[in-house]
């Protein structure tokens, strides 16, 4: 079974890659491989620096990453009652994810284990994802459920595969 840890800056190349071949997967790319590893690698680096509200736990063998879960943290508005002010977000659509050979295996739950321990650590109140078809039993074993109390405005496209 793989370790599950924090994500640091000096992953972000090897995570971009990930996400890169992820995404062309499903979909035909916009723009040259390297031009989006070295963007999104920029990027992830970035929110990988200790002051930033994103975490990223990554499920790593013998030196190579497995699969991820980035979550961000959302400020809410202070609030003078007894209410936490942290949001949860995990970027599950095509942020939490787990390469075919280790599917099945406890490694997703392992990386939800660890994102969920953080966020009780830090006083987060609540936390919000978008579940694919296949991943909504993961995330039921884990406490999540369909709210009654949430609206949302898809404003793009969406595509969930």
């Amino acid at each position: 079974m793989p370790i599950i840890r924090l994500a640091a800056p000096a992953d972000a190349s090897e995570l971009a890659r990930m996400r890169y071949e992820f995404r062309v997967a499903l979909n035909s790319p916009s723009e040259p491989e390297s031009a989006f590893l070295e963007r999104c690698a920029a990027w992830m680096s970035e929110r990988l620096a200790p002051h930033s509200n994103w975490r990223c736990w990554v499920a790593e063998e013998a030196g190579a990453i497995y699969g991820h879960l980035w979550l961000q943290l959302i400020e809410k508005v202070p609030n003078p009652a007894p209410e936490q002010e942290l949001h949860g977000y995990i970027t599950n659509v095509t942020n939490v994810y787990v390469r075919p050979g280790l599917r099945g295996a406890g490694v997703g739950a392992s990386l939800v284990e660890a994102a969920l321990a953080f966020c009780r650590a830090e006083g987060v109140d609540s936390v919000i994802l978008w579940p694919t078809s296949r991943s909504i039993a993961l995330y039921r074993r884990h406490g999540f459920d369909f709210p009654t109390d949430l609206m949302e405005a898809v404003l793009g496209e969406r595509d969930l595969h």
